[in-house]
């Protein structure tokens, strides 16, 4: 297989678990993790690891060039709620690794990127029910304004120079194998520790704040799905949207309490709920269905059921 993949951020929410995924599809030796610093030990013994940062562009390149690396996914990232401590801590990270793998794959040093974007490149002008693929994106967000930037540079890089950048924009994520990442979506997560530990929850968003939300499985599959596609088939090189369920922290509270009666949560809200208010409800995905046959298999009540079992 000429197939060789790094990931870069792969001790993170998403990539931790993407990098379990890819090398139980593919021969672990050629799926390369890297991250800042050093991987737990499940990450550390089940394949190949290099500590990289992702803004040194030399350093990038040399992993690449060793690996005889052929596919980057890209999820080193600074997330939405951390963004807004740090803006150009934020800023830096999330725009100067994306131009690190841009320009390698412009210089025909690896094949093929994927970076993910997300719902925050939406903002208070958007739609917020069902968001259309292509709508008023007007983030109000450091996280939203970088993704949206980035956006627009992958298109660019595709346009001028032919590069096979394929991205999709996140919801929410949930999963029990990681922790929280610094993420206005991070309720739906820690709820369900909480639930566990203390059977009660106080929740940093109010309790109608519908918010677009997929179990990591999922979000899993759509990453490998769209790297997978055929190159004819990927039809939108700025970023496709994505969708699982929508839902509210009172219906997961409620999702709970079918399970674990006597569960209560109670409302403080902070900072975040200005974030949150700014992002769609829902979202129209219906050309990464049609495109490259996307579809999501996991419910709120089921998605509570796996992450109740496992926390357990």
């Amino acid at each position: 297989m000429k197939k060789r993949i790094l990931i870069i951020g792969a001790c993170g929410q998403i990539g931790t678990e993407l990098t379990a995924a890819l090398r139980a599809a593919y021969a672990p030796h050629k799926v390369i993790a890297s991250d800042i610093i050093e991987g737990d030990e499940v990450m550390m013994n089940s394949g190949p690891f290099e500590v990289l940062d992702a803004m040194d562009y030399d350093a990038v390149q040399d992993v690449v060039i060793k690996h005889e690396i052929t596919d980057v996914y890209l999820m080193a990232a600074m997330l939405s709620a951390t963004s807004e401590k740090f803006p150009m801590r934020a800023w830096n990270l999330n725009m100067n690794s994306l131009f690190n793998v841009l320009n390698l794959a412009k210089d025909g040093k690896i094949d093929k990127i994927f970076w993910p974007s997300s719902i925050a490149v939406f903002g208070p002008t958007t739609p917020k029910e069902n968001t259309p693929q292509r709508t008023v994106m007007e983030p109000s967000t450091v996280y939203g304004i970088s993704k949206q930037t980035g956006e627009r540079w992958c298109e660019y890089y595709h346009k001028k120079f032919g590069v096979d950048v394929r991205s999709l924009r996140y919801p929410g994520l949930v999963s029990y194998k990681t922790l929280p990442g610094g993420g206005t979506t991070d309720y739906a997560v820690d709820i369900y520790h909480k639930a566990v530990k203390h059977n009660k929850y106080i929740c940093f968003l109010n309790a109608e704040t519908t918010l677009p939300m997929m179990y990591m499985d999922d979000a899993i599959k759509a990453t490998i799905g769209i790297m997978e596609a055929p190159e004819s088939n990927i039809k939108i090189r700025n970023s496709y949207n994505l969708a699982g369920m929508s839902f509210h922290p009172e219906a997961i509270a409620e999702s709970i309490r079918n399970l674990q009666p006597g569960f209560e949560i109670s409302y403080d809200p902070d900072f975040r709920q200005a974030i949150a208010d700014s992002w769609p409800k829902s979202i129209d995905d219906t050309e990464a269905r049609n495109d490259w046959g996307w579809n999501h298999e996991v419910e709120l009540d089921e998605m509570t059921k796996i992450m109740l079992k496992n926390l357990t």
